[in-house]
């Protein structure tokens, strides 16, 4: 059964389980434990590495030097 994922140690335990079920048939218990690890992952990570939005101006000009 899960558990949240609380460490850095839990996150890489998790990963690598999710690693090993992979390719696990939807609707299988491997399913539904791998749907279930990948919300987990995905919340941790969100919290754990957050992706703060770019100021606009920089964005814009970042834009701007990508299309020359």
């Amino acid at each position: 059964m899960n558990k949240p994922i609380k460490t850095e140690a839990d996150y890489k335990a998790a990963l690598a389980r999710a690693d090993e079920i992979f390719d696990a048939k939807s609707g299988t218990s491997e399913g539904d434990e791998l749907e279930s690890l990948i919300t987990l992952i995905e919340l941790y990570e969100e919290i754990a590495f957050p992706i703060d939005l770019p100021d606009p101006v920089t964005a814009i000009k970042f834009r701007m030097a990508q299309q020359g």
